[in-house]
């Protein structure tokens, strides 16, 4: 939901704000996931090969790395991120999940780490390629691991977040779109201020055929969690709020910064983690492209 510049962003801070996140997002990773085995299933078909491995490209606190693992049952996945914290993380979740024999974490820095990982059948990427500078480049490389017949799974993008009505009662009506304005010029000052930075035409599909793959489509899912939200929904707004609060000072007006912290505050019934208008709808799109078999 949220953006800072890359340098500047605490990924083991983030854990458990991270796995809140992937777990409120859990039905629309599962359908993702079942998706990805249907194509997979064809690749085995033809091929007459199997998924015995999978990279997990950015994984986080391995939520995804879990649900990979319990989907391709014969396949050890790699789960690759920076954050040493992290891939405890994914440690710890995957031996509490019984997948603990088929999930092991690997510190890497991207991109330049990308050739010493091996090489997949499946490589699964959410939300990494954008944070590092020259995106065709990244993709090029992620091309480079795929097996014979493979996929490579690019989440990107999709639909911001939508959690209160159009008018909630306090500071003028539209602060999401406000927000929504503010996020996009923070993500485009990240983007500029990563090292190599390269503008691309985020054309999904086209910068994976640009890298050499056959594009097997692009599809989104749907995450709806409506009013009243639960606790961890709420938790997870209020942790984003309070880090938006702080990161996009410089670009909105006093007067959204005040409802922010009125958003923000712990005690009161206006607040986000009390209000009963509150909900939780976004949506993730994921790009998918398969490697020619040889």
């Amino acid at each position: 939901m949220t953006h800072s510049r890359t340098t500047e962003i605490d990924w083991e801070a983030l854990g458990s704000a991270l796995e809140r996140e992937a777990e409120l997002h859990l039905p629309a990773l599962e359908a993702a996931t079942d998706w990805l085995h249907g194509l997979l299933g064809t690749v085995e078909a033809d091929e007459g090969g199997t998924v015995t491995r999978i990279l997990d490209i950015g994984s986080g606190p391995g939520v995804i790395s879990c649900l990979l693992a319990r989907r391709f049952t014969g396949a050890e996945v790699v789960a690759v991120d920076q954050a040493p914290g992290l891939l405890r993380r994914t440690h710890d979740r995957a031996v509490a999940q019984g997948v603990g024999d088929r999930v092991t974490a690997e510190r890497a820095d991207l991109p330049d780490d990308l050739p010493g990982l091996g090489s997949a059948e499946l490589i699964w990427t959410s939300h990494a390629v954008h944070h590092l500078g020259d995106q065709q480049a990244a993709l090029d490389a992620l091309a480079a691991r795929l097996r014979p017949g493979g996929l490579l799974a690019v989440a990107e993008r999709g639909l911001t977040p939508r959690f209160l009505p159009r008018d909630i009662g306090t500071g003028r009506p539209g602060l999401q779109a406000r927000l929504d304005a503010a996020m996009e010029e923070s993500f485009s000052e990240m983007r500029a201020d990563l090292p190599g930075s390269v503008s691309t035409v985020e054309d999904w599909p086209a910068m994976l055929s640009g890298a050499g793959l056959i594009p097997t489509g692009s599809r989104t899912f749907l995450v709806d969690h409506p009013a009243p939200l639960g606790a961890a929904g709420r938790e997870h707004l209020h942790h984003s709020l309070t880090r938006l609060r702080g990161m996009l000072a410089t670009h909105l007006a006093e007067e959204d910064l005040t409802t922010l912290d009125a958003l923000v505050d712990p005690d009161a019934p206006t607040g986000i983690l009390w209000r009963p208008d509150a909900f939780y709808l976004t949506a993730t799109t994921v790009h998918t492209a398969r490697a020619c078999a040889r």
